[in-house]
Order: C-alpha cells, then structure tokens, then sequence
C-alpha cells in the first residue's frame, strides 16, 4: 500500500508542474463555464419554459469534457516510461506491477478529483439564482455519476498506456475507445428489436444523462462504472506482465 501511495503522490504532484495539465484544467473549466452560463440564460429567458435550470447543465458537459481531456491525461503514464527508458529501472525494484499501474491511476484520478471540485462553483452560484435552490439530491447524485465515470476513464487509458511505447499512440488509442463507449456502442440499441438494451446499457453517455444526472443510482450503474475501472488496470497489469517476461 505504501508503494502505491508513493506513486500516486509522485504522479499527483508532477501534474502541477506541467503545462499540459494547467491547460487542460483551463480549457475543460473554462468551457464548462462558458457552457454553463449560455444553456443557463437560454433556459431562464425562454418564456415556453417554466422548469427553471437545474444541475443537469453542470454534470452532463462536466461528465463530457473529462471524456475528451483524459486521453491527454493518461497516455504518458505509463507508455512515457517506456519511451525514456525508466521502466526497465523500475522493474528492478520491488514495486510489484499491479502497485505501479493503480498508483499511476489513483494520482491521476486526485488530479481528476481536483478539477470536479472546482466545478462545484457552478452548481454553488446555480443555488443562488434559482428558488429555493436547486436538488441537492440531484446534485449529489450526477456529481458521484460524474467520479464513478472519471474514475472508469482512467484505468481504460491508464491501461492502454501500458500497452504502448509511444504516448501519442496510446493517446489516439484511448480517444477511440472513448468514442466508442460514449457515441458508438449505443447505436445498435435504436437498430435492433431485440437486445437493443444491452448496448444502451454500455453507453456511457446513457448512464450520465439518463440516470445519474436525474439524480438515480442504479446498482447496475454503479456495477458497470467500477467494472470498467477494474477491467482497465486489470489490462495494464496483465500488459505490464507481458512486456516483463517477453
């Protein structure tokens, strides 16, 4: 356990040293904000719209945006070691391989933490300009919706890093994936008769906008999330444990 949190606080900590990370925490708060302001004043000067604006306009672009910044996030992890040649140092010492693929995730997911913290000011002025105040609920719900899927996001990529030697290819890689999981695999579940809702229930984007952001927890939403996590750094170790004995 210690080694892990000696990595983790490690990866942590070189996020706040590094320009990619500060502007990708700028770019994914900055639209958020820019989102949240036109969809807020868009619903509030709609005169055929009487529900006022709820924490639906945070959650579902903050659950998004995390999408589209975690590639860049997680593809150097693993795959930059690799590329400048300390994985081999690494293998050498007595951190197990399993400790070396959660530590890199669990500190880039204390990066991820941060960044949805900050979020919370959006909801925090929403509060204030709607009566009595928005559902806390609700609110509590799509924010625990928005962890559970950064935390699946990033052992997906934290274990594609591991399978790659070059950080951009892990990047491109990761991106796919995401698309597919968000956009792709639900399409089949509008094509066919039978079955449909096993793919809806793989979509990602259903999870976020069709449940947690309604403020429900499912516990086959819940299921879903932490098995892809599991599914990720599980790929990473076994990844890891092949380059070792190839």
């Amino acid at each position: 356990m210690q080694n892990i949190w000696v990595i983790a606080r490690k990866e942590f900590t070189s996020y706040f040293s590094s320009v990619v990370a500060y502007s990708i925490a700028f770019l994914v708060l900055t639209i958020l904000g820019v989102i949240f302001a036109f969809t807020f004043l868009s619903l509030a000067t709609n005169p055929y719209i009487s529900q006022a604006p709820d924490s639906r306009i945070v959650t579902g672009p903050l659950a998004f945006l995390i999408l589209l910044a975690t590639p860049a996030l997680t593809m150097r992890l693993i795959a930059d070691e690799f590329r400048m040649g300390t994985m081999e140092l690494l293998m050498t010492t007595p951190i197990h391989d399993y400790q070396l693929v959660i530590g890199k995730w669990f500190g880039a997911f204390l990066f991820e933490l941060v960044l949805i913290s900050i979020s919370l000011i959006f909801p925090l002025i929403l509060n204030q300009l709607v009566h009595p105040g928005i559902d806390q609920k609700q609110l509590i719900v799509g924010y625990l919706g928005v962890i559970l899927v950064a935390s699946a996001l990033l052992g997906l990529g934290t274990g594609i890093s591991a399978m790659f030697q070059n950080p951009f290819a892990a990047f491109f890689t990761t991106l796919t994936l995401f698309i597919i999981l968000w956009w792709l695999i639900g399409v089949p579940s509008s094509l066919l008769s039978t079955g449909g809702d096993f793919f809806s229930y793989l979509d990602i984007g259903t999870q976020v906008y069709e449940n947690f952001s309604l403020g429900v927890i499912k516990l086959t939403n819940l299921t879903y999330l932490i098995s892809l996590t599991v599914i990720g750094l599980a790929t990473g170790v076994v990844a890891l444990d092949f380059k070792r004995w190839k």
